[in-house]
């Protein structure tokens, strides 16, 4: 419980040393077994939010040790034998799911937590197996959430802490009609808490209709080093850009790359397009189902297919150290966006390649984020076929096929006398 005497004293390093964090002895010793020694800013500015009961809004990026700030006041709570959970925490994907219910257990191995990770694409059996025996905190899938309580087997009623987790990434993957429906199954007072790694309009509504009166933390994500990255910026006409693409696969070395849209249908189209070309590639965005997510970026780490194309969003959750290019298909919308994508490859000591297409009405744009940036940038020129002048095609491209199929099809005949 709260206010036990700690073994140790947690300080944020800079902080005011009068201004500490204690924990409860059994808390305080499973963080030393995870190698803790002082607390994240993320935690140093959310957890005393929490304990004070307040409702929270904090923009925090993965791996800045937000889930530790919202489990240590969870776990304080915790007292006697479990029943039907009184902390819930939604988060978008199976793989953050065990990984959150897996943070959990480990703070709370001292304390008997009992804790349950609720995704789909497993049985229902063991998952209810463990919600019938007791659970304090449930992490959970928005959808396999929803299957339970349809099941009933999954009681929401006792709920009195929500977290949404990675709120950005729910709503990317078209959650927003899921989350309302929990949060009508919940009753009774709660505190609610909503991370986000970003402020989108979307983010601040969701963050507006089931928080209240929240406190707002925000926490400024470190910038990945961009040491070990040639980054080269390409001037190609939009037209071009499928080719521009294709050149570069192709070349020696180039074996695992991560290619940028902007949108879902971008990235569709884009991968067609290089199946069309004989160039293997998978998409990564907010439309693929978690099932399939978890295949493609199986066969992404496993080499069955050498190129990847994501959304911003949903490339957040790839982990894979080896990726040796970041082709910047669509330019960024700012600098902060351009050096976390970029910061997908030279990882794990490996040196890494971004190559950022820039085209005809983008070079203010691109001077932008190249001074907002401040990182070295060379021009690099690709040997590609002769480009029509603006408004017209090339002889045999695919725009140029397309615009004589559309300017030889005609509407079928009315027969006379029908108007």
């Amino acid at each position: 419980m709260p206010g036990r005497l700690a073994a140790r004293f947690f300080c944020s390093p800079g902080k005011d040393p009068t201004l500490l964090i204690t924990l409860a002895p059994d808390l305080d010793r499973a963080t030393g077994d995870l190698g803790w020694t002082s607390l994240t800013p993320v935690q140093d500015l959310v957890i005393p939010h929490l304990r004070a009961g307040r409702d929270l809004f904090a923009q925090a990026q993965t791996g800045t040790g937000k889930t530790g700030a919202f489990a240590l006041p969870i776990l304080e709570q915790i007292e006697g034998r479990a029943h039907a959970p009184f902390a819930l925490v939604i988060v978008p994907t199976r793989e953050l799911c065990a990984q959150v219910a897996a943070e959990f257990q480990a703070l709370g191995r001292h304390r008997s937590a009992r804790v349950v990770a609720l995704y789909g694409g497993v049985g229902y059996r063991d998952q209810e197996v463990a919600l019938r025996r007791g659970v304090h905190v449930a992490v959970a899938t928005p959808g396999r959430l929803l299957d339970l309580v349809a099941r009933r087997t999954c009681d929401l009623s006792k709920v009195r802490v929500l977290i949404l987790d990675e709120a950005d990434r729910l709503l990317d993957l078209g959650f927003a009609p899921d989350i309302a429906r929990i949060v009508a199954l919940l009753s009774g007072p709660r505190q609610t808490a909503l991370f986000s790694a970003t402020l989108t309009a979307e983010v601040r509504a969701i963050a507006q209709r089931y928080t209240k009166n929240p406190e707002f933390v925000a926490v400024k994500p470190e910038t990945p080093t961009v040491d070990a990255i040639d980054q080269a910026w390409i001037e190609v006409r939009e037209a071009d850009k499928v080719s521009a693409l294709h050149e570069l696969l192709g070349r020696s070395g180039v074996e695992r790359t991560l290619v940028f849209r902007r949108t879902k249908y971008g990235a569709d189209k884009l991968v067609k397009a290089l199946d069309r070309l004989g160039r293997p590639a998978r998409a990564l965005h907010g439309n693929v189902g978690q099932r399939e997510r978890e295949r493609v970026l199986e066969g992404f780490r496993r080499g069955s297919f050498p190129t990847l194309v994501a959304t911003n969003l949903a490339a957040r959750g790839i982990h894979v150290d080896d990726i040796g290019h970041v082709v910047n298909y669509d330019l960024p919308e700012n600098a902060d966006t351009y050096v976390h994508r970029v910061g997908r490859t030279g990882r794990a000591g490996r040196r890494g390649i971004a190559y950022t297409f820039v085209n005809e009405t983008q070079r203010k744009d691109f001077e932008d984020i190249r001074r907002l940036a401040k990182v070295p940038f060379r021009r690099e020129r690709l040997s590609l076929p002769a480009t029509a002048p603006l408004g017209q095609a090339k002889p045999g491209s695919p725009t140029a096929a397309g615009r004589r199929i559309a300017h030889t099809r005609r509407w079928p005949r009315r027969p006379r006398g029908q108007s």
